[in-house]
């Protein structure tokens, strides 16, 4: 019971935290505005890869707006809101896996440098993004979902970054519509944890 307590108390100092408020707000300012940019970036190098990772980019930024808003909320509300975030993110994953494999029957050969080039500078958005957050990960479902969103990103940008380097060495585009799918399965495991604590919350807070 002292334990359970003790959690709770942590998870209301994050949300009470005015370092955390101003830890999301630049999260949120990183994710849409870098979003947009790998978006149009993706176009222009051809990348399905850059593409889905913008997506992720700015389906973060939006969530984490979500999660900044719902600091002032009840404990119920706040899970629902993560409840959101986890299908949302469960959708975005299965529409980059249908788009993968619509443009496996249409694929054209990437630019490898500038899609190389806008991975390694998303990685290091997204690690500044990890690293502001890395002390608030444990607080409720609501914390831990915009966490594992900055998690994954910086995972899905080595894989970015590792793919340019396969499509410059074989002269195929395949490398590019891999990772699409390995940043969509990363979106539907984060889905799951998310909808699962969210679940679990919305149990013990009715």
């Amino acid at each position: 019971m002292t334990d359970a307590c003790a959690c709770q108390g942590d998870q209301n100092r994050v949300r009470h935290d005015p370092a955390y408020r101003r830890a999301l707000t630049i999260v949120v300012a990183l994710n849409l505005g870098f979003g947009v940019c790998e978006l149009v970036g993706g176009f222009l190098a051809n990348s399905q890869a850059l593409k889905a990772d913008s997506l992720d980019f700015i389906g973060d930024g939006s969530i984490s707006l979500a999660g900044l808003l719902a600091l002032a909320w009840t404990a119920h509300a706040r899970s629902r809101v993560a409840l959101t975030q986890g299908l949302f993110l469960g959708a975005l994953g299965l529409g980059v896996i249908g788009f993968a494999i619509w443009r496996a029957f249409h694929a054209t050969l990437p630019d490898a440098a500038l899609m190389g080039g806008i991975g390694v500078v998303a990685l290091l958005i997204n690690v500044a993004a990890a690293l502001v957050l890395s002390r608030f990960r444990d607080g409720d479902a609501n914390v831990r979902a915009i966490w594992l969103f900055s998690r994954n990103d910086a995972l899905a940008n080595v894989a970015v970054i590792v793919a340019a380097g396969l499509v410059a060495w074989t002269g195929r585009g395949w490398p590019d519509l891999a990772v699409a799918g390995v940043i969509a399965v990363l979106f539907l495991h984060s889905a799951y944890e998310i909808v699962t604590d969210a679940r679990r919350e919305l149990r013990s807070t009715t």
